[in-house]
């Protein structure tokens, strides 16, 4: 199955995050089950018409917080449930990641907090 993910150079976030967040994404909602095969670094990096360095970077990060495990002979692949990070740090990372582009931003909290409220109460 071909992995499901597309790099947009106007959204103003790094392709490399992207990237990485479209993954954990497919492993969250089921769509990579574990055990599944991540392409090739080189491959991945072709379709997706990035450094293979950037790539490389999203497997090494995703490795590092448990969602993949890199395998002699079998390459990248989705990790057990219980190897991956809990939904707390899960929110804990989102909100992290929210709070630095607000600072970036140089909104005010309040109305950082207004927007969140509202975009949450949007989905529901």
């Amino acid at each position: 199955m071909p992995l499901k993910v597309v790099v947009d150079t106007e959204l103003g976030i790094a392709p490399w995050r992207q990237v990485r967040d479209q993954i954990i994404r497919l492993i969250t909602t089921g769509a990579l089950v574990p055990g599944t095969r991540l392409p090739a670094i080189r491959q991945l990096a072709r379709d997706l018409a990035l450094a293979s360095g950037t790539v490389a970077r999203v497997y090494r990060e995703l490795e590092e917080d448990g969602w993949v495990y890199t395998a002699r002979a079998k390459g990248t692949v989705v990790a057990e449930l219980a190897d991956r990070p809990g939904t707390e740090a899960l929110l804990r990372a989102a909100a992290d990641e929210y709070a630095r582009a607000v600072t970036e931003l140089g909104v005010d909290p309040e109305d950082a907090l207004d927007a969140a409220a509202a975009a949450l109460k949007s989905l529901q």
